[in-house]
């Protein structure tokens, strides 16, 4: 496509500019730009500017294509659906490698003959009970943290507004050390504890956040410093318990698929099912909220409602991930934002989100299995050095567009 067809009018009437708010097919949420106002990242309008986005335009086209399937509308942003695309054939590239990879050598066509039943028992074993739920679960469980970083993202309207930041993966954990203490030893008693107390504290930073206004940026401050607490709370705890249930604690708060079975893919996969039904349900709710509650509120959307079930949502997320492997930290925090610029967006949208953190924790899985082997790595300890090195780029971009 040459540079001079980004100037002019579309020429095949299916195609029109991506203007407003995004819809769930192109992403969950949107943000309202003010005028004068420009995306985060994006440069400062001006004639060489504006000439140079139309040719990137006429080259990558940010449009949307209407598709109407009898009586429905459907706006399918191609650019961010292409995105989308290529990362999860990459994520499901990475899973596919991992299924070969590690202390037992397997070729590919061995692991074909596993899942179709024709091979030995102990191969059978090996691909089918072990690596396949890892591999499946990593998928699952990194867009899981990245949907749920997407919404606390949208709502707080603030790229740092994440569970690893707020303090729900925190609270999850104490609730985990909780049952320990108290000498629960089911095997559901983990899981519950840590779903307890991922909830109990978005409960409770929800609230101490609502006393004192509805901003974003308030949600964040009152949840760092319930994560500073709860942090406290959970040295303590470490300290009082015996050395075995000490250690095993340890190695289950660093974040590890060692032990993940199919019996933690199910309640996992549930869980996001559930909230892709929600974020459905109320994607244009969400998407005018980032107007504020009195715009929203004036054409009928119940702000409060919408909030609370998203919260609940993310949450429940981010708890049930954290019951099944222990707190998985920066995947919730990066995820949103790197979807949002290799698409190209002006707002955080949560399906290049999902591909995005399903890639991440795939990907960092595998680091983590292969990097010392035959000697395995917590998954978390690779996302945290790839977190930590994100948000020191994050905070060093976010200085820079400040000063200009």
């Amino acid at each position: 496509m040459r540079c001079e067809a980004a100037s002019g009018t579309a020429t095949d009437p299916a195609i029109s500019p991506a203007v407003g708010p995004a819809t769930w097919g192109a992403g969950v949420t949107g943000s309202s730009l003010s005028a004068g106002s420009r995306p985060p990242g994006a440069p400062r309008s001006g004639p060489s500017n504006i000439t140079t986005g139309l040719c990137s335009q006429a080259l990558w086209p940010t449009r949307v294509r209407h598709l109407r399937p009898g009586p429905y509308s459907l706006r399918v942003d191609l650019v961010t659906t292409t995105v989308t695309v290529v990362l999860v054939l990459a994520a499901l590239a990475v899973g596919a490698w991992s299924m070969v990879t590690g202390s037992s050598t397997i070729t590919a066509g061995e692991v074909w003959a596993a899942l179709g039943g024709r091979a030995d028992a102990g191969t059978t074993r090996i691909v089918v009970q072990w690596r396949l739920p890892r591999v499946v679960f990593a998928l699952l469980a990194g867009a899981a943290l990245a949907i749920a970083g997407a919404i606390f993202q949208s709502i707080t309207r603030n790229p740092l507004g994440s569970p690893d930041i707020i303090g729900f993966s925190t609270g999850a954990y104490t609730g985990a050390l909780l049952v320990s203490v108290l000498g629960w030893t089911s095997v559901w008693a983990t899981p519950t504890g840590a779903l307890l107390g991922g909830l109990g504290t978005g409960a409770v930073v929800y609230l101490f956040a609502r006393r004192v206004g509805r901003s974003g940026i308030r949600l964040v401050i009152v949840g760092i410093g319930v994560s500073v607490l709860l942090g406290a709370v959970n040295t303590y705890l470490l300290t009082v318990m015996r050395l075995e249930q000490a250690i095993a604690a340890a190695s289950w708060g660093a974040g590890s698929l060692n032990d993940v079975g199919w019996v933690q893919v199910w309640p996992v996969l549930a869980a996001l099912v559930l909230a892709a039904g929600l974020l459905a349900l109320f994607a244009r709710g969400m998407a005018l909220l980032e107007m504020g509650d009195d715009a929203a509120q004036s054409i009928g959307i119940n702000a409060e409602r919408t909030r609370v079930v998203l919260l609940v949502a993310a949450v429940a997320l981010v708890a049930v991930v954290t019951a099944a492997a222990g707190p998985i930290a920066f995947v919730a925090l990066a995820a949103p934002q790197l979807a949002m610029r290799l698409c190209g967006a002006s707002q955080v949208q949560a399906v290049p989100a999902a591909a995005v953190g399903a890639l991440l924790l795939v990907g960092s899985d595998l680091v983590a299995r292969a990097a010392l082997a035959p000697l395995q790595l917590p998954v978390g300890i690779v996302t945290m050095c790839l977190g930590g090195a994100y948000l020191v780029w994050l905070l060093l971009g976010l200085g820079r567009r400040s000063r200009t």
